[in-house]
């Protein structure tokens, strides 16, 4: 019997004022009843608009019946035949501008909660079973992939299971990238990560670290010298953008990726158990409104901030963050500062930040990416007292491999340019996908490109 209630059934969650104090996951995730309750809500429709707008192609209708079932194993198999990370999907995926967006029950009142059923569903595989990959008949041939972050992940397990010899080469110390090192663990515990990238190594891909291709070794070794017969880069956008204003040298101004990395990766709030310190004042502001601002500001809270502002040049109708994470961060107690633009960073004599300058903001007509463009108000500077500045309005990719790699096009602005069905880069034998394509996205669509590129990278070495 379906359950026709008009809401998801709810998430539980840490207390606000509590969990901004630490760095344990914020949604504590659903019981078996609830996920039961949950999945009766579908309505098993026959055109499956969900399933449309998911980019991995989740069969989402048969892994929710078998939910509702209690077939928690099966639910499992079903999501893992076309998504390798369905715990890290469960949590970080935008669902509600993709496969829930389509959902029916959507029109009147709250789509099915698809993304707390995958997360559900992972989670109780992860804690109640051993995944066991089933033997590949071994095809002799190897693809090397440049990047272990989502995109990476995803092609090299793809081509796993397809029978290839899978080399991941990493420039980090430690797998996952963005996953690892821009997602805080608040919002995507690490040691679950390590997990799904384990069942990636038992499909038999190795994982080399510390391997910067573009230094250690160049894509034409890799194919000339090592022996690949074909590449997948998914090095993502390392590289952080700045505003170019007055101040941002001052010590105090970080990047949101150095000060991410230096948390999530380093683990920075446990120092001194850890090497790396990252600084915090008493007042912070964080510039920007995705969901890495987001991230940021609740991050520097957590480390003991008392005032965290985000500002952001445009209102919040216009924010690219995810609404959740808006919300959660205002339960957080972080402070919004909208329609309000950095204009420069004030400094001590002794090249501290002391200061951020901000003037505000209306609203004018739509600009080319269709949002109201922002217009400064004349004579309506002020300043905010803050001890730390950090500056995340967005990151392109790395030119590294691009600059040392001949006949490897580029946009101007650092993205490699591929194909969007196959990845099939300028270079014959390489393949790209992900951020370091498209310029920073989403989790889900990096590891969309790096399936593609999966089944592209097959193709073309069996009519090679």
């Amino acid at each position: 019997m379906p359950n026709m209630s008009l809401k998801k059934v709810k998430m539980p969650e840490q207390d606000p004022n509590i969990r901004n104090k630490n760095f344990l996951e914020v949604a504590l995730g659903y019981t078996e009843e609830m996920a039961k309750e949950e999945a009766q809500r579908c309505l098993q429709c026959k055109h499956r608009p969900c399933v449309s707008g998911c980019p991995v192609n989740v069969q989402i209708p048969e892994f929710i019946k078998l939910v509702a079932e209690g077939k928690f194993e099966e639910a499992y198999k079903k999501i893992y035949e076309t998504n390798s990370l369905p715990a890290i999907c469960g949590r970080v995926c935008p669902q509600e501008s993709q496969c829930e967006k389509f959902c029916v029950r959507a029109k009147k009142g709250e789509s099915v909660g698809i993304g707390r059923l995958e997360r559900f569903v992972a989670d109780w595989y992860m804690a109640n079973c051993e995944s066991k990959p089933e033997k590949v008949e071994k095809l002799n041939k190897k693809v090397a992939i440049i990047g272990s972050g989502p995109a990476g992940l995803t092609c090299a397990g793809d081509l796993a299971k397809m029978g290839y010899d899978v080399t991941i080469f990493e420039a980090f110390h430690t797998p996952g990238g963005v996953l690892m090192y821009g997602i805080p663990e608040f919002r995507l515990p690490k040691a679950l990560v390590q997990k799904e990238i384990e069942n990636v190594r038992k499909l038999g891909v190795e994982i080399k670290t510390n391997m910067v291709i573009g230094k250690v070794l160049s894509i034409e070794e890799l194919m000339e010298e090592e022996g690949f017969e074909a590449v997948f880069i998914g090095s993502g956008a390392g590289l952080p953008s700045f505003m170019g204003i007055e101040g941002e040298n001052l010590n105090g101004v970080y990047s949101a990726n150095e000060f991410l990395t230096r948390i999530n990766l380093m683990k920075a709030y446990k120092f001194p158990e850890t090497d790396t310190p990252v600084k915090v004042g008493r007042n912070v502001a964080v510039v920007g409104g995705g969901n890495v601002a987001m991230d940021a500001a609740r991050s520097a809270k957590r480390l003991g901030a008392e005032n965290v502002y985000i500002v952001y040049r445009r209102s919040e109708a216009e924010m690219p963050a995810r609404l959740e994470e808006i919300h959660h961060a205002k339960e957080e107690g972080i402070i919004f500062k909208l329609l309000n633009n950095p204009t420069r960073i004030l400094g001590t004599e002794d090249g501290w930040v002391k200061g951020i300058e901000c003037v505000e903001m209306e609203l004018g007509e739509p600009d080319a990416s269709g949002r109201r463009r922002p217009i400064a108000k004349e004579g309506s500077e002020f300043v905010l007292d803050v001890e730390t500045v950090i500056i995340a309005i967005g990151q392109t990719p790395n030119p590294l491999i691009t600059s040392s790699t001949p006949g490897l096009d580029s946009h101007r602005w650092g993205g490699i340019i591929a194909d969007e069905e196959t990845g099939a880069t300028s270079k014959p034998g390489v393949f790209a996908g992900g951020d370091a394509v498209t310029g920073a996205a989403t989790v889900i669509l990096a590891m969309g490109a790096g399936k593609k590129a999966a089944k592209a990278i097959d193709e073309y070495l069996k009519n090679k």
